[in-house]
């Protein structure tokens, strides 16, 4: 577990910390990025995570209303977070007519909106014998950490921006970066104490696939303005997807 949580801490901390190194990124690079690590997250879903979900429970109905919830779930989340989570860089900064304590309150409720998410993905990673994963969760983890990281390096672009400062905006970051590795800690803490049973637990994966879903289709759509064809981005999104289907075989 601990390079579990050494890779979902370091991974967003790395990545948010590069805002200083690299102040603006060119949006073309950047929406490629996100296409490439959206295609991975909802290849490792639909390829990997639901059909274990369905394959090792009864209960699919279940199952469904819980992937079901997740996505309206991350629907909710992003009312809070516009759309941070999947990369997006949103500027709300309407000058001298916002006070610095409306900017608080705004960069906290953010910041827990995007801690609820990140949280729910570092639970994923608990017990990976319950969806017969058997310790293979590194593509899981892959997945999660390309997600991860445009994820912080967007936050802290807007934070800083919101806040007017790269240092007020660090403590969030560190925050943001502990939320997953907590989640993982907790989520294993009550299985091990036998607080959360293992289909308890085969729901939270399904939540936490609707979240995925809803994340990744929402990165790999809204790439194509008004649904226009190109053929770079589809090109990168065919390549995450081909790597996650390989990195089953080959991680």
């Amino acid at each position: 577990m601990a390079i579990k949580l050494i890779v979902l801490f370091f991974t967003p901390l790395a990545a948010g910390l590069l805002v200083y190194l690299v102040p603006s990124t060119k949006e073309s690079t950047f929406k490629l990025l996100l296409v490439f690590a959206g295609s991975f997250l909802f290849a490792i879903t639909v390829t990997h995570i639901l059909p274990e979900l369905y394959q090792q429970n009864q209960g699919v109905a279940f199952i469904g209303l819980f992937v079901l919830a997740g996505f309206f779930l991350q629907q909710l989340l992003e009312y809070f977070t516009s759309g941070i989570e999947h990369g997006h860089i949103h500027m709300h900064d309407h000058g001298h007519h916002r006070s610095q304590h409306h900017q608080t309150v705004s960069a906290l409720v953010l910041l827990v909106a995007l801690c609820v998410h990140a949280f729910l993905e570092g639970s994923m990673l608990a017990k990976p014998t319950a969806m017969s994963f058997g310790q293979d969760t590194d593509s899981v983890l892959l997945g999660i950490a390309l997600h991860r990281a445009p994820a912080a390096f967007a936050l802290m672009t807007v934070l800083a921006s919101q806040l007017h400062s790269k240092k007020k905006a660090l403590p969030h970051l560190l925050t943001f970066s502990l939320a997953a590795p907590i989640g993982l800690f907790v989520s294993s803490y009550l299985v091990e104490s036998e607080v959360l049973s293992d289909a308890g637990l085969i729901y939270l994966y399904a939540l936490v696939s609707g979240n995925f879903l809803h994340i990744s289709t929402t990165i790999v759509f809204e790439s194509s303005p008004e649904h226009r064809f190109n053929a770079k981005k589809l090109a990168v999104a065919i390549t995450g997807a081909l790597v996650a289907v390989a990195s089953e075989f080959m991680i």
